[in-house]
């Protein structure tokens, strides 16, 4: 019996391995992204430093780890076997819950997925033990739950939500008001006095404050208590100082080192904070295990009241955690995929949305129009002026081409991220609390964002979808960690070892499949199957580009065409499902393309715009036949959906004569295109009348059919669309064509003259 306990003790440490790798993956956001979307530092060095942060931090956390023995349920009420169930099934619903967010590119919390993990594996033993014993009713759950210490953690995590945006706005504000867009302009003892108030705010509250609760703070403790204000005091003056000095005989940039210090500080927060998330239930296992070995007493009767007891964790267990963490850090390619939803939402410029508005985000956004102008209204004009001149965004002017290299936000708002953030999380670790640092980093760069007006009246609307959607994302965290959490508890009571080792082997297999379809969408990037656009500035650029944009869709659209006409004729929903999708995410990229040619068009020099007219020409045709292939892929898909007739042999014969000419007519552009090879662009244009006569003969018979046999009006409707479609599909690629027969000689003269300029001809 006891050999089956050992091996829940390997599987948990293995767990514990997986969860750590996730959960960074996931996490790493939080001290990363100030640090990244501001530039200011190479993402080298805030590696460095974020690593030396998360190793010191978890070698401090030892008393984080109460939590996750006694911070849920009550430990005396439960016997070992069902705690070792409890555990099992709390890693695993945390690997399954943290790697899918992580494959969705989603920041979740990793306290309240474990919070909840805890809550819902407790609930659902006790339910269990309740169910066995006559004496006991529903009524009784609360002994098993330590209800007042879960109320505490979960008030506790949802009210940083409020706090942490709140606090963040306001401070930032205050910063922006002191310091505008201006920072190099400011005075020095300005920027000595913000660096100060920054520094010792860092360093008191991580080093004095986190590091309360724990052994080291022993030996600093007679010295730190009763002289709090002069530390502070004392701090403050001594980095003012230091800085106002530094900046006169050096080019010492204070807030690059705050960003720095900053970035240190809150990994150790988080590693100090966060470390229980991903260990405290092994260690927790592993304590639980050490008291019931050799007690003589078998593990369905022993009670285990002493994970009710303070128990220090062992510091090579701590290091060994957050050397893991380490290593995970640099190598995780799904933390970048995380981190670009906050940078994302919080940038200072305009970028490609990736939330769609709601109806909510739209009622919030006008909302708080209204009360802006409200306040307009109020407040004296000659503050509205001062408050607006402090807010005006420099003009930054750079190479052509440049534009996108601009980072996400400036110095100031990246130094207040990181000390509000780092000073909450610090106070909650002080007392205990594991506050999520999700929530607190998110909403803090939330509301430093909203307060820095970078939520602008054209990108507003889709950054507090984006919000709503993290938040809600959040709600669904808890949730499902809940429930998920509870249902494998059960069946890992039913099932016993069996249970255990079929979950495992799930969880292996998840993450086996979701890191190679990571890697798998990586590539593809590095290969570029997306569509993207460089930076194009004469017609020669724009025809070549274009041309490698052209050649790629009708590439896709061939296969994509001739999937359709297949999966059709075979009745197969599956495949045409899949179908749909592929001519979605082209339709996507081609969309993205266009709402790009703002920023294509600003970033050009006044001898290269009339190059846009071709680029804009180009798109517009691109999209027409993506536009085209999406109502064919569409309308087949529901068609057989709706599990209407089958397609006639006639008309499937049709449509295959169609796809095969079609397919010629696509491999012939395709081929030219790749290669810049324009010679052949007016006999292809010639020959579209040969592939329009199969469209005409098509449309032709279906009237005959209908006249005759043909007995089923929505199968007339669906191949009536197809076809037509396609004819505007080849229309739109004739265009398309003639567009660049029309330009090939000026297209020929910059390539024999380079220097030429002269695009009057477009």
């Amino acid at each position: 019996m006891e050999n089956i306990y050992i091996l829940m003790l390997v599987a948990l440490v293995v767990l514990a391995v997986i969860d750590l790798v996730v959960g960074v993956s996931n996490d790493a956001i939080n001290f990363l992204n100030s640090a990244v979307g501001s530039k200011v530092i190479s993402v080298r060095n805030i590696m460095i430093i974020a690593s030396l942060g998360i190793f010191l931090g978890a070698a401090t956390s030892s008393g984080m780890m109460e939590v996750a023995r006694k911070g849920i349920f009550m430990p005396g009420e439960f016997y070992f076997n069902e705690i070792m169930y409890i555990f099992l099934a709390v890693m695993i619903t945390d690997i399954l819950l943290l790697d899918t967010f992580n494959s969705l590119g989603m920041p979740t919390s990793t306290t309240v997925s474990i919070v909840f993990e805890l809550l819902g594996a407790a609930v659902a033993m006790a339910l269990i033990k309740i169910s066995l014993n006559d004496s006991e009713t529903v009524s009784n759950l609360a002994k098993y739950i330590n209800t007042a210490k879960a109320l505490q953690i979960i008030f506790g995590i949802l009210l940083s939500v409020v706090v942490a945006f709140s606090i963040g706005a306001f401070v930032q504000f205050i910063s922006r008001m002191v310091y505008s867009f201006q920072f190099e302009k400011k005075k020095r003892y300005v920027n000595a006095i913000f660096g100060g108030i920054a520094i010792t705010a860092i360093t008191y509250f991580i080093f004095m404050k986190g590091l309360k609760g724990t052994d080291y703070y022993k030996a600093l403790q007679g010295s730190i208590e009763g002289n709090e204000v002069l530390i502070i005091l004392g701090g403050f003056v001594f980095w003012s100082i230091l800085a106002y000095i530094l900046s006169i005989f050096s080019k010492f940039n204070v807030l690059k080192f705050i960003i720095g210090i900053g970035t240190f500080s809150l990994a150790l927060a988080f590693s100090g904070n966060d470390l229980v998330n991903f260990i405290g239930v092994p260690i927790a296992a592993l304590n639980s295990y050490q008291a019931w070995h050799g007690s003589g007493i078998a593990a369905t009767e022993f009670s285990m009241d002493i994970l009710s007891e303070k128990v220090p964790t062992q510091t090579v267990l701590l290091l060994i955690a957050g050397g893991i963490m380490v290593v995970t850090l640099w190598f995780s390619n799904k933390a970048k995929k995380v981190a670009a939803t906050e940078i994302n939402l919080a940038r200072q410029s305009d970028a490609t949305e990736r939330f769609s508005p709601n109806q909510l985000s739209r009622i919030v956004v006008r909302g708080t129009s209204a009360i802006s102008r409200a306040l307009d209204r109020i407040i004296p004009d000659s503050w509205l002026k001062r408050i607006e001149k402090q807010f005006e965004k420099p003009v930054i002017h750079l190479p052509q081409g440049k534009v996108h290299e601009l980072p996400a936000f400036d110095m100031i708002r990246a130094s207040v991220n990181l000390v509000v953030a780092g000073i909450l999380i610090s106070i909650a670790t002080s007392y205990k609390l594991p506050l999520s640092t999700t929530y607190v980093t998110f909403m803090v760069a939330m509301g430093t964002s909203l307060a820095d007006k970078a939520w602008g009246r054209e990108s507003a609307v889709y950054r507090v979808a984006g919000v709503f959607n993290v938040i809600g994302g959040w709600f669904l965290t808890a949730f499902s960690a809940f429930v998920v959490a509870a249902i494998f508890t059960y069946i890992i009571y039913l099932g016993g070892v069996v249970s255990i080792a079929i979950l495992f082997i799930v969880v292996l297999f998840i993450l086996g499949r979701s890191t190679f379809k990571h890697a798998k969408e990586a590539k593809e990037g590095k290969v570029k199957q997306n569509i993207a656009r460089a930076e194009l500035r004469t017609i020669n650029q724009v025809m070549k580009e274009s041309s490698e944009h052209i050649s790629e869709v009708t590439k896709r659209v061939d296969k994509l065409y001739g999937h359709v006409v297949t999966d059709l004729s075979a009745h197969n929903l599956d495949k045409l499902s899949k179908t749909e999708k592929h001519v979605k995410k082209l339709n996507k990229e081609i969309d993205e393309l266009r709402s790009d040619v703002f920023y294509f068009i600003k970033s050009l020099d006044e001898n290269s715009v009339k190059a846009s007219r071709f680029y804009i020409l180009v798109l517009g045709y691109l999209q027409d036949v993506t536009q085209s292939i999406d109502y064919i892929a569409s309308t087949s898909f529901t068609h057989v959906n709706n599990n209407h007739k089958n397609l006639k042999k006639s008309q499937i014969a049709d449509l295959n004569s169609i796809k095969n000419e079609l397919h010629k007519l696509l491999e012939r552009i395709g081929s030219d295109f790749e290669h810049n090879s324009f010679e052949n662009i007016q006999s292809i244009i010639d020959s579209k009348q040969d592939l329009f006569g199969y469209v005409s003969v098509s449309l032709d018979n279906q009237v005959a059919r209908i006249r005759t046999e043909e007995s089923s009006k929505r199968n007339t409707v669906l191949y009536f669309g197809i076809l037509l479609e396609t004819k505007d599909l080849i229309q739109a690629l004739m265009n398309l064509l003639q567009l660049y027969q029309e330009n090939r000689t000026l297209y020929k003269s910059e390539v024999t003259n380079p220097f030429k300029t002269d695009l009057d001809g477009l």
